[in-house]
């Protein structure tokens, strides 16, 4: 190969294909990056993986094309040895399972980039990324986690934010008897507004607005005061429930409104003698 007269005009040809792929990983980025400016879907994230991995799997091909010498041993080895041909088969099977799952997700979109799902063991988080072979979940504490796209496209899973811009979560606060009801309902709408993380979700004929707070029972030692938070998908449930539930807290103390907890009066009587 070092003594065809053609070396160095096929070395400058090699490193020519190479340089020419590069530039096209770059530019295939950043095309796509200026169309998820305009426009968003998981597809984008997808396909954007799936030429970048065409663009260099066919430079890397084309580039050693040019030397006739290493293209035919490379056809040697996969047309002539069966036993090398069925170990490559054999190892592709996941990743050819991994790319078509991962195209079934894209195409049927269970959901979206920024969607809270939870998997069918009990696995919850935010999708963070989707690549040709897995997708990335980020947890409650920030860890990540990487599930294969063939197994996450078998299992059940529930999306807390599929067709819903807003996310909401129920709230229920408990105030002591005799406590001015309207008051507390004040206070407590006040303090949820208060956090940065709650947003106004509820659709009303003057537009979206916080959800009222309801009066809904009298339970044994207390009274039940309901509502409904709003938030935005991207915001982790743990923590707009943790601060909503904090912000109401200190505001019915300082407002002198007891919050009531069960007890027990225990009578001892004293033998008769």
């Amino acid at each position: 190969m070092f003594d065809d007269p053609k070396f160095p005009l096929k070395a400058a040809a090699f490193v020519g294909i190479l340089l020419a792929t590069w530039i096209l990983t770059r530019v295939n980025r950043l095309v796509f990056a200026k169309v998820r400016e305009k426009r968003s879907g998981l597809y984008l994230v997808f396909f954007q993986r799936i030429f970048g991995a065409s663009i260099i799997i066919g430079g890397i091909l084309l580039a050693f094309s040019v030397f006739g010498g290493l293209s035919t041993v490379w056809q040697t080895l996969l047309g002539g040895t069966a036993i090398v041909s069925a170990v490559l088969v054999f190892a592709a099977q996941d990743v050819i399972k991994d790319i078509l799952a991962g195209l079934m997700i894209t195409v049927y979109k269970p959901f979206e980039i920024g969607n809270r799902i939870e998997l069918e063991d009990g696995t919850c988080g935010i999708v963070k990324d989707i690549t040709m072979r897995h997708v990335v979940l980020q947890l409650m504490d920030t860890q990540r986690v990487v599930i294969p796209n063939s197994r996450l496209n078998t299992m059940t899973l529930r999306n807390y934010s599929y067709h819903d811009e807003n996310r909401a979560a129920p709230f229920s606060f408990h105030v002591a008897y005799g406590t001015d009801v309207e008051k507390a309902m004040r206070v407590i709408r006040q303090a949820i507004i208060a956090s940065p993380y709650t947003i106004p979700g509820k659709q009303t004929d003057h537009g979206p607005d916080y959800a009222p707070i309801y009066f809904m029972a009298y339970e044994d030692s207390s009274l039940r005061l309901a509502t409904t938070v709003y938030y935005a998908p991207s915001t982790p449930s743990e923590t707009a429930i943790s601060d909503v539930n904090q912000r109401v807290d200190h505001a019915l103390q300082d407002s002198g409104i007891e919050i009531p907890f069960n007890y027990v009066n225990v009578v001892q009587r004293k033998a008769e003698g």
